[in-house]
């Protein structure tokens, strides 16, 4: 009698101690299962943060250039917010810069489309940055009835590169060649005005030749 019942508790023993462990397990794979499902919520979350920095929204660049000076044909360098665009956005891009004259100083528009909708920007033609430079204009002497020189360089003192010399604009309007007097004439240059002078003077004539006149003598017989 005593034996079974050593063997009763024992068979208690053994079964709790599997119930026991059975409980550790259960619990241990339930934190396994939760830390996992924690995981996969924290990516969910980071993946929809990411998504959200993405948009269609387009802003574009007021832009700038020098006269004579090529256009851009990538339309990533139009765009302001080019980092929030989606690539497939980017692609579906349309540049369109028809209506800026690069060879004429001045303010022009530009757009880009997506999806039927244009999106208008503002570009800019500048003149070019010349160098600062003074001019020494010359004293021009002429006679009634000579006629004027168009060329520039005639008319400065200075050796001109031909980066300046192509930028000076010359004026002789208020001179009068057929008319004796003094006049002025004007260079400008980099919106800078320089003033000369023309001297007409009176067309000199040749000397005249004056002959002496002769007298007969009487004959005399």
């Amino acid at each position: 009698m005593k034996k079974i019942f050593q063997k009763e508790n024992f068979i208690s023993i053994t079964l709790a101690s599997w119930g026991l462990v059975m409980l550790l397990t259960g619990l241990v794979l339930n934190g396994q299962n939760r830390t996992v499902l924690k995981n996969e919520y924290s990516v969910d979350v980071s993946s929809t943060r990411v998504t959200s920095l993405k948009t269609e929204e387009i802003k574009l660049k007021d832009m700038t250039l020098e006269i004579n000076n090529p256009l851009s044909v990538d339309v990533r360098d139009y765009i302001e917010n080019i980092a929030t665009l989606d690539e497939s956005v980017i692609k579906a891009l349309k540049l369109d810069t028809s209506m800026v004259n690069i060879n004429e100083a001045g303010t022009y528009s530009y757009t880009v489309s997506f999806k039927g909708k244009k999106y208008n920007g503002k570009f800019i033609i500048k003149e070019q940055e010349l160098p600062n430079f003074a001019l020494t204009l010359k004293e021009i002497n002429l006679e009634v009835g000579d006629a004027l020189s168009t060329n520039v360089s005639s008319y400065v003192k200075e050796n001109l590169p031909e980066q300046i010399k192509n930028h000076l604009v010359l004026d002789l309007s208020e001179v009068n060649t057929s008319q004796a007097g003094n006049y002025q004439y004007k260079i400008t240059y980099n919106k800078k005005t320089f003033t000369g002078k023309v001297i007409v003077s009176p067309k000199q004539e040749g000397p005249k030749v004056i002959k002496p006149q002769t007298t007969e003598e009487p004959e005399t017989t």
